[in-house]
């Protein structure tokens, strides 16, 4: 596949569905080059047009065999922006005394621990100066704002995400790095009473992540570009 020399280049971590899928085709339409990375091949998601822009992969951040052959397949890669959108919800209408140990180990893993052990890795591909480095947080995680919220996991996953990533921004202060709250979406888990539709929320996290090219620092950020208390 040719690539066009000055064309931005973006990865996608999660891209099947969703934010990850409404990411990538906003960033297709900005005339990026994507790498987009999924679990199972994807069918009928409108990417038909985009043949030359895009690069499909494999990847489940909870395997570290596909995660070791996915580096791999990367290490010579540079990208403008890197979004780490992989995670999941896990089980509803549960109290945490309910929800199994693997299940909450499950939880943890997707959401927190896994995409910062992968941006440890990652950081070494984004442009030097420029790049972005963003995680795929929620104002769920957030312990100001969300006082009273059910999904104790989920939110929990989240706060620890804000956690790990503040740890890491601090290890690796020449990087410009985002955690994005993308407000509440009509997807798989924002459901279908959320107020945003994914494009909406999709258009306003890639003018977030442009904006902050070459800004330095870390911040919380929602999706219009205003800061969210930690």
């Amino acid at each position: 596949m040719s690539i066009k020399r000055d064309r931005k280049r973006i990865l996608v971590v999660g891209a099947s569905r969703g934010l990850g899928l409404g990411l990538t085709k906003e960033f297709l339409r900005r005339d990026y080059h994507v790498t987009a990375t999924v679990r199972t091949a994807i069918a009928g998601a409108g990417l038909e047009d985009y043949y030359e822009q895009l690069t499909l992969d494999t990847l489940d951040i909870n395997s570290p065999n596909l995660t070791e052959a996915f580096l791999a397949r990367m290490k010579s890669q540079i990208f403008d922006l890197v979004v780490l959108n992989a995670g999941i919800y896990g089980p509803r209408e549960k109290s945490l005394s309910e929800i199994t140990p693997e299940d909450i180990a499950h939880v943890i893993m997707t959401n927190a621990i896994n995409p910062v052990r992968l941006a440890e890795r990652l950081a070494l591909l984004l442009r030097p100066e420029t790049g972005v480095l963003a995680f795929m947080s929620s104002v769920l995680g957030s312990l100001e704002l969300n006082v009273s919220d059910t999904g104790e996991l989920y939110c929990a996953s989240k706060a620890m995400l804000n956690r790990l990533t503040r740890s890491f921004a601090a290890a690796h202060d020449y990087l410009t790095i985002v955690n994005l709250h993308p407000g509440w979406v009509r997807t798989d888990l924002g459901g279908p009473d959320a107020p945003l539709d994914v494009e909406t929320s999709a258009r306003g996290m890639a003018d977030v992540l442009e904006a902050r090219a070459g800004a330095g620092g870390h911040e919380f950020l929602d999706y219009r570009g205003k800061i969210v208390p930690w």
